[in-house]
This record gives C-alpha cells, structure tokens and sequence, in this order.
C-alpha cells in the first residue's frame, strides 16, 4: 500500500480498512507514506518490484506524472484507488465525488446559499474537478439560473485550508457559504475564524467533505459529505485478489463508490451580505 500521509484521519482508516480486508486473504500489508511527492512514490513503486509482492494498491493525493502511471501499468497487479491517476491502465476505486458535489450544492442551495465559495486540493485533481462539477449542478438544481462557485485552491491540509481562509476573509463578497473539499482544509478554516470571531453558521455556512475526523464533536457539529472509507479499502482488495485479472476489459475497470450527505448544524440560511473586512 502507497498512501501520502499516514497521520491524515482519512488515510489513516483507508489503511485500517486495506490491512482488515487483506488479513481475511492470509496476507499482510507492507505500507510505504509518500509525503505526496514524486520522488518517494517512484521509490516505494521501485520497491514494491523488487520484493515482488501480490500487488499494489496506490493511493495519491495530487496529479501524478505518467512516469508514476507507467511504474504502476508495468505491475501484474494493482489498484488505483480515492485519487484517479489518468494514465493509468488498470482498475480503479473512487467514490463518487461528483454526486458529493451535487449533494453539497442542492443542501446549500434549498437552505437560501446563492453565492458559495469551493475550497479544493487543487485544480489538477480528478476530485476536484469532479466535485466542483457536482457542485455547480447541485446549485442549479431547480433550473434556475445558478451563481460560479469562488474559488479557493491549495492542497488538503490545515495549512493550506488557514491560508485559504485568510484569503477568503479579505476577499469575499457576497459569498454566505463554503464548500470545503475535505477535513484537512476544514480544520484550518475552523482555525482561522476561531481566531477572528467568525461564527459558523451565523457568518458562513459550510459543509465538509470526508468526515474522517470526528465532525460531529466540533462545535458546531459540522455537516458534512460522508465518504465510504471501510467499503473504498475492502474493495480495493477484492479486486486485487480477484480470479477477474485474466478477463478482457477488466484492467479498465472503474468503480465509483456513493457518498452521502450528514446533516448536523453548520448550515443555516444566509447571513446578510456585506462585504468581510479583516478585523
């Protein structure tokens, strides 16, 4: 298993749920974290050759180059799996970030949200692409004529999610509500308007997208776009001990597993508009 960052929640229980699957197989799983760099990723895939293991399931966490995708067609056996790899010529397991989008959008938009502001990993990623897409249609679900999600990228951490938000406070406008796209960035919005006295859902709405870390704790309790974590690890490894490997077709697989929407309490109708200036 290749992953980028052990320490993220999300990760974390994806390979929870990947060492769970594999141990009904009678195999054990050697984890390699990436850093989400190139360089170690082709270093762990180098590796996984030489030991000549099973297989290999990868996980990213940005846009890889197709020098990674071809290290990973050259194996008999291995899955792509959360983030697509677009060169790559085997299976894949996502889940459907599109309907997460569509979901988000449809919630904000029937709560009275016109103008929202998309946080994402980046604008290179498969996901976010996907998920701003849904969004876009989950705000113009009832044909009306929607408004363009503003847009705010970086890449899934704290980090970026408390630059992003200090952006977004000297920059918004008519924006009421934000889309994050994942925990990691959420925990750093959370960070910065504690830090100024905004107030969730009174200032902005917001909706988060993983719910790998414990939202329904947070204060308040965060609404969120829920990713199926122990069924995207288990069938990845059903597919990597599948008897399918031979059929035509079958290394062109791709499966997009649903999300659902939880909703709890950082939601509610739009604030007044007025321009947010930093205080």
């Amino acid at each position: 298993m290749i992953l980028p960052d052990i320490a993220n929640p999300f990760f974390a229980k994806l390979a929870a749920a990947i060492e769970g699957a594999a141990e009904k197989h009678g195999s054990m799983v050697l984890l390699h974290a990436t850093f989400n760099k190139r360089d170690r990723e082709m270093a762990a895939l180098r590796r996984a050759a030489q030991n000549q293991v099973d297989g290999v399931i990868f996980i990213t966490n940005r846009a890889p180059e197709a020098q990674v995708a071809r290290a990973l067609n050259d194996f008999a056996r291995a899955v792509i799996l959360d983030e697509d790899v677009p060169d790559g010529k085997i299976p894949r397991v996502l889940c459907d970030n599109e309907l997460g989008g569509v979901l988000a959008g449809q919630h904000l938009k029937a709560a009275g949200h016109r103008h929202v502001a998309y946080f994402g990993g980046g604008l290179d990623l498969h996901s976010t692409q996907m998920r701003l897409a849904g969004l876009r249609r989950g705000l113009a679900q009832d044909g009306t004529q929607s408004v363009e999600p503003t847009l705010f990228v970086g890449d899934h951490s704290p980090t970026s999610g408390r630059v992003l938000a200090e952006t977004f406070l000297r920059d918004a406008d008519q924006e009421t509500a934000i889309f994050s796209g994942s925990d990691e960035l959420t925990v750093g919005i959370l960070e910065v308007f504690r830090a100024r006295s905004i107030r969730v859902p009174e200032d902005f709405s917001l909706i988060s997208f993983d719910d790998a870390r414990s939202l329904h704790l947070f204060a308040p309790a965060i609404t969120a776009v829920c990713q199926p974590v122990e069924q995207l690890g288990a069938r990845a490894v059903e597919i990597l001990f599948s008897d399918s490997w031979g059929q035509p077709g079958f290394k062109a697989l791709t499966e997009r597993l649903p999300v659902n929407l939880i909703e709890r309490r950082s939601v509610s109708t739009p604030a007044n508009n007025k321009k947010r200036t930093e205080t």
